[in-house]
């Protein structure tokens, strides 16, 4: 089935070096938790995250729920040919299990990664739905040992929705980034082999990938 890579996503708790800093303090009083126990998220954090390395690409654990809603709740998803990952920008990585239904409430979203990044696994009474592991987006693409990674970015060779789709098989790998400003890594762009741009326009992430993974539907149910 399809892989898909949501990658250097902006998706961490705070760090140890902002965790005295009064922004989170004063975040954390309101919210009953830790430092260490809350998502980095710039809406609340935006003064400790001032100068902070990468800062560009962090803070936004919103686009990765964004995104996981518009892959988990597809025909694709419900109908197991697609397997979903998010890579973190601290190498670690999330799998999704197969069926989870992720909350609409970006709230409920938030609490559950936290416990997620806390005690590393997510289960229901009868399944796992979601795991936590260190793990590098290289390490992970020879996990999945795709025939062929195909990365979405501006950076990327103009190409359309629906020729990104036809690229796209059971083996491959749509790796697309779950970050708010900026562009892939360099060790991320060694292990891509395909890099593609879909739009002129630097369009919201979510929105990228609802339209790329209908066109790839259309190849499979249509």
């Amino acid at each position: 089935m399809l892989s898909l890579i949501i990658a250097e996503s902006s998706l961490e708790l705070v760090p140890r070096e902002l965790q005295r800093h009064n922004a989170v303090t004063s975040y954390c009083r309101k919210m009953g938790k830790r430092p260490s126990e809350v998502l980095l998220d710039n809406s609340w954090h935006f003064g400790a995250m001032k100068g902070i390395e990468n800062e560009i690409k962090r803070g936004r654990p919103d686009i990765v729920h964004f995104c996981l809603l518009e892959a988990c709740t597809i025909p694709l998803y419900e109908e197991d040919e697609i397997t979903v990952y998010v890579h973190t920008i601290n190498d670690q990585v999330i799998q999704v299990g197969k069926k989870v239904r992720l909350p609409k409430s970006y709230h409920r979203f938030a609490g559950i990664i936290e416990k997620l990044f806390l005690e590393g696994i997510i289960k229901s009474e009868n399944q796992t739905l979601l795991t936590l592991k260190d793990m590098t987006f290289s390490e992970l693409v020879d996990k999945i040992k795709p025939d062929k990674v195909i990365g979405l970015s501006t950076e990327g060779k103009p190409s359309t929705y629906s020729d990104v789709a036809k690229l796209c098989t059971d083996d491959s790998c749509l790796v697309v980034g779950g970050f708010p400003k900026g562009h892939f890594a360099d060790s991320t762009k060694k292990r891509i082999d395909i890099l593609l741009s879909v739009d002129t326009r630097p369009l919201e992430i979510h929105a990228v990938l609802a339209r790329t993974l209908y066109e790839y539907e259309k190849t499979i149910f249509m």
